[in-house]
């Protein structure tokens, strides 16, 4: 993967890095539906504001349509649904852990999946290894709540299984430009929630406080909107599977976002826990650790 593909993927990371808070705070008042509705209707709004000034516009061919559809239902509208109920039982850190899965299933299901991204060693490795830097950067506190409500974590598990197979079935979209793409899922995300908000929970009951509407705006708009035009531009040009080590990286900008903004202070073990990530990704790589073979097979001749 190039170094423009893994600034990409930093980006996404930050901007992702802000979903757990704002959702944090929107469930202080809404219910997981009415959050994930607002959160995706908000984006697909913002887009299509962008698609009409750019003068693109939304597919019409039924087929592409059906594809945009199941796209916002495994990559939206079922795994939103799951994370953010999930939150109303586990912490930030424990959901965290559980959702830096998400390469890890992507790199096996990817391997059966498709043609050209074959499941490597340096891969399953570095994946592995990303997964233990989450654990040490969150702390033991959240590992020593895995194993406590056991129908949320398997939410989560469940979530990151259907963002797992979404990088694997938005590879179809590849046709499509990157704002497009990103604008049909949250419209065809939207389609599908609204209905159940409607059934099960009652959005309109009152006026949320300013602080919920600000974090419902932030999730719609920088965790949907901008977040998905950079989540298709990187499927197109790096793959799903380096595409979900996002969710490795979105615990470590979660961290320094909070450190900068909220001047919160870093326990010794997150140091070592960033530290375990990059060594990670730094295998998943594999041109670093191809330069050091390199190099010691130089020596040894």
């Amino acid at each position: 993967m190039g170094l423009y593909a893994w600034v990409l993927l930093l980006a996404l990371s930050i901007v992702w890095g802000g979903s757990f808070f704002f959702a944090e705070i929107a469930l202080r008042e809404l219910g997981p539906l009415t959050i994930v509705t607002a959160r995706v209707s908000i984006g697909a709004l913002a887009l299509f504001v962008y698609l009409r000034a750019i003068g693109e516009h939304l597919p019409r061919e039924p087929s592409v349509l059906a594809q945009l559809l199941i796209m916002g239902a495994i990559n939206n509208a079922i795994p939103f649904s799951l994370l953010v109920w999930a939150q109303i039982y586990l912490t930030s850190g424990e959901a965290a852990i559980l959702n830096a899965a998400v390469p890890l299933f992507t790199v096996l299901l990817a391997h059966w999946l498709t043609d050209d991204e074959t499941m490597s060693a340096n891969k399953l490795i570095g994946v592995v290894v990303g997964i233990i830097g989450v654990a040490f950067l969150i702390g033991p506190q959240a590992v020593r709540g895995l194993g406590a409500n056991l129908f949320a974590q398997l939410a989560v598990i469940a979530a990151t299984i259907s963002y797992a197979l979404a990088s694997i079935y938005g590879r179809r979209l590849r046709s499509l430009s990157t704002s497009v793409a990103a604008t049909g899922m949250l419209t065809g995300s939207t389609v599908l929630l609204v209905p159940l908000m409607l059934i099960f929970e009652s959005p309109f009951s009152h006026v949320p406080e300013i602080d919920t509407i600000g974090a419902l705006i932030g999730l719609g708009v920088l965790s949907s909107s901008i977040a998905y035009l950079l989540y298709f531009r990187i499927l197109a040009i790096a793959g799903s599977t380096n595409l979900m080590l996002v969710t490795l990286l979105v615990p470590v900008s979660a961290l320094v976002l909070g450190v900068w903004i909220l001047k919160e202070e870093i326990a010794a073990q997150a140091y070592l826990g960033m530290c375990i990530i990059f060594t990670g990704l730094l295998v998943i790589d594999g041109r670093p650790v191809k330069a050091i073979v390199d190099i010691a097979r130089q020596l040894r001749s």
